[in-house]
């Protein structure tokens, strides 16, 4: 059973940094991709970053030039990167990972979330 779970959320200040990290357990063969997506209240939930199997990446615009999401395979972990956080920033994050032995049998996990709060 694979399970995804989410740190390094909390509280933080307008114009500081943050890194959200998810980590994979359980019977791991290979995070085909993996992206990090968020919630705020009374928003539809939106994706922030994606990671391809090659490593390319894109970022929605309201995050593009100050996020980064990057991977540690050796780990079974996924990274997000937000820095000069806005107070639009706050939301729920959630990872999000395809993983499977090859692409043609991969299986779509979700995390348990983790708040995001930037308030000064």
């Amino acid at each position: 059973q694979v399970q995804l779970v989410e740190s390094g959320g909390g509280l933080v200040q307008p114009g500081g940094s943050l890194r959200l990290s998810c980590t994979a357990s359980g019977t791991i063969f290979n995070i085909h991709a993996a992206g990090w997506y968020r919630q705020a209240p009374g928003k539809e939930r939106e994706l922030v970053a994606h990671i391809m199997f090659g490593d390319k990446t894109n970022y929605a615009d309201s995050v593009k030039g100050r996020a980064t999401i990057s991977r540690d395979n050796a780990k079974n972990t996924v990274y997000l990167q937000i820095d000069n956080l806005k107070l639009e920033d706050t939301a729920v994050y959630y990872c999000n990972a395809q993983i499977g032995s090859n692409w043609l049998n991969l299986l779509d996990y979700w995390g348990q979330g983790t708040q995001v709060t930037v308030s000064s």
